[in-house]
C-alpha cells in the first residue's frame, strides 16, 4: 500500500474538509428520518420479533436539573419533582403500550442503557419503580448489562447504592473539563474532589466499567487546562475515556446565544489540544477506539475493536451485538431489521400519543436493501477503518463496479493521503482519520443529493 501520512498540512485538511458531516450512528441519519414509519408499522414490527430474539432498551430521560450550554442532548431542566414523577408514569404507560405490541411475550433483554439528560435526576423510588415494570414485562438476561449516563455534580451514594441493587454494571460521567473559567463559559461546575466521591460509590456498588466524557474546543479551553484534566482524571483509572469536539446543530440556537464565540479556540487549536489529549491517553496505556473512545485494553470495546466485533449506533461505540433496540421516552430511537423507529421529540407530544393508546413513533426510515449495503460499509469504516467493497458486494448480490460513483469521488482522498485501497480492499490511514466521517459521507446517498442543492 502506499503512504500513510497526508500530504497536506492540517491547516491544508481542515479548510478543504472542515464541514457539517454527519455522526453516522445510523444510516439512514435521523436527518432523513419521516413520517413515513407509523405508530401502526412500529407495532407491526414489534408483533414480528421472534420468541427467542434478544433484544437492549434504551431508556430516554429528557431531564436536568441544571442546562449545560454546551449540550445538544434533547434535554430541558426540570421544573419540578412533579414533572419527574409524571414522565416517570408515563414511561410506565409507554413500557405497557410496547409490551402489547410484543403480543404480551417477555422477550429476554440482553442490555439496558438509561440515557438523557440526567438519569440520576430519577428519585432512587423511580427508578426502582421502572427496573420493576421493565422486569415485569421482560426477561432480563443472566448476564445482563445495565447502564447509564450520569452527571456527577448531582449523583449521591443513596442512589449508586440503589442502581447496583438493581444491577448498574456501567456508568458515564460526563467531566468535560475542570478548569473553573472553562466551567463558567458552559454553565457546568464540576469538583475533582466530588467526581472521585463518585469513582468510589460506583466502584464499591460493583460497577466495572466507567466511561468519563471529556471535550475539547470549549470557550476559555487551552492545550495546558485540557492536560491538566487528563492527568487529574488519570488518577481515577476510568476503564474508557470519550474524547468529543465542541460542536452545536444548528438548531440550538438557544444555548449558541449563551456561548462566548471569541472565547472559542480555532479549528487548527482545538485539532491540537485533541491531538496533545489523543497522545497522553495512548501514553498512560489506553488503546484508540474508533473516531473518538479510548480504552484499557482489557476493556471489551478494545477486545471488540481487536476482534472486528465493534459497532456502532446511536449511543455510539458498542460491543453489543444485539440486532434491536427498543427506544423509550421522548426522542428515544428504536432499531429492528425493518428500519428506525423515533419518539416524539417534545415531552408533550410523547405524552399525547400515550394518553391516546398510541406508541408515540413520529418519524422513522425503513430500510431498503441499498441501504442494509451502504450503512454497513459506513459502521466498518467508522469501527475498522478498512472494508473490502468486493466482498460487501457479493454478500449483498451486488457488483464492485455498482460503487464505481463511490470509487470516483474517493480518488481526491488517496491523492491526498487520505485512503489507500488494494483490490476491492479500501483501508484509512492514519492521517484520514480525522476527516473518516467524510470518507464516509461518499457512500451516503441522500448527502450526495443534499450537497448537490
Amino acid at each position: 500500500m502506499g503512504v500513510t501520512t497526508s500530504r497536506l498540512s492540517r491547516d491544508a485538511l481542515i479548510e478543504k474538509y472542515d464541514g457539517r458531516v454527519p455522526l453516522y450512528t445510523s444510516y439512514p441519519t435521523v436527518a432523513q428520518f419521516t413520517p413515513e414509519v407509523t405508530p401502526e408499522i412500529y407495532a407491526g414490527w414489534l408483533k414480528g420479533l421472534p420468541d427467542d430474539e434478544a433484544v437492549s432498551l434504551y431508556i430516554h430521560v429528557p431531564f436536568c436539573s441544571r442546562l449545560c450550554w454546551n449540550c445538544a442532548r434533547n434535554t430541558r431542566p426540570a421544573i419540578s419533582r412533579g414533572t419527574v414523577a409524571a414522565y416517570v408514569l408515563y414511561l410506565e404507560k409507554e413500557l405497557l403500550a410496547v409490551h402489547r405490541a410484543l403480543g404480551r411475550r417477555r422477550l429476554r433483554v440482553s442490555s439496558i442503557q438509561f440515557g438523557g439528560g440526567t438519569p440520576n435526576i430519577l428519585k432512587p423510588m423511580e427508578l426502582r419503580s421502572v427496573m420493576a415494570a421493565l422486569s415485569a414485562a421482560f426477561r432480563f438476561a443472566g448476564s445482563l448489562e445495565v447502564g447509564a449516563e450520569l452527571d456527577p455534580e448531582t449523583l449521591t451514594k443513596d442512589w449508586v447504592t440503589l442502581a447496583s441493587v438493581n444491577g448498574l454494571s456501567r456508568a458515564g460521567l460526563g467531566v468535560q473539563n475542570l478548569d473553573r473559567n472553562v466551567q463558567a463559559a458552559v454553565h457546568r461546575p464540576e469538583a475533582f474532589d466530588h467526581i472521585a466521591d463518585c469513582m468510589r460509590w460506583l466502584r464499591d456498588g460493583g460497577v466495572t466499567s466507567i466511561n468519563m466524557d471529556l471535550m475539547y474546543g470549549l470557550p476559555h479551553q487551552t492545550r495546558a487546562n485540557t492536560l491538566a484534566t487528563l492527568d487529574s482524571m488519570m488518577t481515577l483509572r476510568p476503564e474508557r475515556v470519550s474524547l468529543l469536539g465542541y460542536a452545536l446543530p444548528p438548531g440550538m440556537t438557544v444555548s449558541r446565544t449563551l456561548i462566548e464565540e471569541a472565547a472559542l479556540p480555532g479549528d487548527s487549536e482545538r485539532l491540537d489540544h485533541r491531538d496533545a489529549a489523543a497522545e497522553r491517553l495512548t501514553a498512560e496505556g489506553y488503546v484508540h477506539i474508533g473516531l473518538d473512545h479510548f480504552g484499557l485494553p482489557e476493556d471489551d470495546l478494545c477486545q471488540a475493536q481487536a476482534e472486528g466485533r465493534l459497532h456502532r449506533n446511536f449511543q455510539g461505540y458498542t460491543a453489543d451485538s444485539t440486532q434491536v433496540v427498543i427506544g423509550m421516552g421522548p426522542s428515544a430511537i428504536g432499531s429492528l431489521p425493518q428500519g428506525f423507529a423515533r419518539n416524539a421529540l417534545q415531552v408533550g407530544d410523547w405524552r399525547k400519543a400515550l394518553d391516546h393508546d398510541q406508541l408515540p413513533v413520529a418519524l422513522g426510515a425503513l430500510l431498503s436493501a441499498d441501504d442494509r449495503f451502504r450503512g454497513e460499509i459506513i459502521e466498518r469504516l467508522l469501527c475498522d477503518f478498512a472494508v473490502d467493497l468486493g466482498e460487501f458486494a457479493s454478500r449483498y448480490g451486488r457488483k464492485p463496479r455498482d460503487l464505481v460513483h463511490e470509487l470516483s469521488r474517493l480518488e481526491s482522498f488517496a491523492a491526498d493521503g487520505l485512503v489507500e485501497s488494494e483490490g476491492t480492499r479500501l483501508r484509512v490511514t492514519e492521517a484520514g482519520r480525522l476527516a473518516v466521517r467524510n470518507i464516509c459521507a461518499v457512500f451516503d446517498v441522500s448527502f450526495r443529493e443534499a450537497e448537490g442543492r
